[in-house]
Parts: structure tokens; sequence; C-alpha cells
């Protein structure tokens, strides 16, 4: 005759199968939930032409292995446009600037060559106007793995973005410093870096970001250096008093950057030149270091 199971006996086994359930539904819910907190969404803003795209390309760069020849060959006809639009400017500008038509620095003999295909130094210095959303996807080391959305810069472009990035993890945002003696390219009289300053001012305060962490680029530090020296601060910002200083010039921008900060978030600086990889492999440590510990807080783990 068959065993037969009492009614509490029955009631003990249904138990133990659904604390069994329990667990092995916990344990899925952990290791979900381990692994969301490994995925960071990283938001990409700044005016335009301020490094947002070379910065996405030194992610490739460093992180993805690079750019294949096919696609190292997709640059070619960018570079020539590049090179071209250029070559105008720079013409009418080299006697003002007192440059010599011979430089030893000179790359156009092998950009002219017929077998010319982009190194990924051109593919860093190549420019390209970003419209709409582009995302990248690269890891940074074995903890974390990121999501990077690079959005246009220029004001048409701007109006797309911002209700739709309410659950990224962090923003960098981009400044050109060397843009503080230029005017818009869609408004000849509005300065680059008023305009950058409007455009975080609205950014860190918005309710959209309230609980993101904001990482900012003072960008094209190379080229900001170069220029204080021919193009005085003062003349755009006469409250600046710290002539060709570069830390003290740097500082008093980073300064502007913090007065529109109503939301006292907290705003982690970088000094950045875009197109230098070695550059960029130091900052993107420290930006590592910071989502982590970003993370670790919001956990409450810190």
């Amino acid at each position: 005759m068959g065993a037969c199971l009492s009614s509490s006996e029955f009631v003990n086994e249904a138990e133990k199968s659904a604390i069994k359930r329990s667990k092995v539904i916990d344990k899925s819910l952990e290791i979900e939930k381990h692994q969301r907190a490994k995925d960071f969404k990283i938001l990409l803003l700044g005016a335009g032409e301020s490094g947002k795209s070379t910065v996405v390309k030194q992610m490739k760069i460093i992180h993805n292995g690079g750019y294949t020849p096919e696609e190292l060959e997709f640059f070619r006809p960018i570079v020539y446009k590049n090179l071209l639009d250029a070559a105008q400017l720079i013409i009418l500008a080299m006697k003002k600037l007192g440059v010599d038509y011979a430089d030893n620095r000179n790359r156009l003999p092998r950009i002219r060559a017929n077998d010319y295909v982009p190194t990924e130094t051109d593919v860093l210095r190549a420019r390209a106007k970003t419209s709409g959303i582009m995302e990248t996807h690269f890891k940074l080391g074995p903890e974390l793995s990121i999501r990077m959305y690079d959005v246009g810069g220029q004001r048409s472009e701007r109006k797309k973005w911002i209700h739709c990035f309410e659950n990224v993890t962090s923003i960098i945002f981009c400044v050109a410093l060397s843009e503080y003696d230029q005017v818009l390219l869609e408004e000849a009289s509005q300065n680059r870096m008023d305009e950058s300053l409007i455009l975080f001012e609205s950014v860190i305060n918005s309710r959209w970001f309230q609980r993101t962490s904001m990482i900012l680029f003072l960008n094209k530090i190379d080229v900001f250096k170069e220029k204080l020296r021919k193009s005085p601060m003062e003349r755009h910002f006469p409250e600046y008093t710290g002539g060709q200083d570069i830390s003290k010039a740097a500082k008093y921008i980073l300064w502007r950057f913090h007065m529109v900060n109503r939301a006292k978030l907290a705003i982690y600086p970088h000094l950045t030149q875009a197109t230098d990889t070695s550059n960029i492999k130091l900052v993107t440590a420290a930006v590592k270091e910071t989502l982590l510990r970003n993370a670790l807080d919001e956990s409450g783990v810190i």
C-alpha cells in the first residue's frame, strides 16, 4: 500500500516548495540587480564643437580595439573636406598671425598621396557635425559596462534629448576652454563660452537630472594655452584679472560654472585634451573611480 501524506505533512511540503521557489527568485533578482549596478549610462553634452565626438572616438580607440581599416577608410572624404574648408581660412589668416608657409609639421603630402588611409590620429582630428543621438557601448575594465550617448550640440538639436535621459547615471559636459573669444555659428553676437554656461545651467538645474553625477570636461586645454598669449581673456570677461596664467584662467572659468549650479550638485572637473589619447586614458581612469564611488554611495555601502 502506498504511503500517504497527512494534511499537516502536505502543508509542510508545500511550504518547503514555496520557500525553495522564493529563494530561486530572490537569487535571480539579486543577480539582475548586481548586473544593473555594473551598467552605467552616460550622457555626453556640451555646445557645438566642444569635443564631445572626439571623446567618443577616444573611447573606441582605448576600450573597443580602435578602428578597422574599413572604418578608417570611411573618414577619408571627411578629412579631405576638413582640409579644403580649413585651407581657405588658413591662407587668409597666415599673414595676420605671422605664420610661415613652410612648416615641418605639414601633413599635406601624406594626405595628398593616392594610397592615403587616415590614421586614428587623423580620425580624432576629423570634424563632422553630430546630428541626433549616437550610442557607443564599451567596457571600463571588468567592473563597468558603459553606454555613452552623444547628442548634437547645436541649438536646433538640444530640444530632442533632455526629457529622454532621466535615468542616466552621469553626465559628461564638455566645454571648449579655447572658445572664450569666439561666437556661435548660429548667432554671431553670442559668445561661445557664455552659451556653454547657459546650456550647463539648464542641465545641472534640470528636474530630470537631480540624482545624476555631473562630470565637467574643460577641454582643448592645449589650444587654450596658446590663445591666452594672443587673445587676452580680459577683453571678453572684464572681471577676470589673472592675465596669461593658464591655471588662473582655467580656475576662473570653472568658477563661472560653479556659480550657475543652483541645485548644488557635486561637480567633478577635469582639464582635458580630447585629441590626446594618453590624457584621456588618465581622465577615464578618474571618471571610473567617480562612477564606482557614486554607485557605492547610492547603494549605502559608503
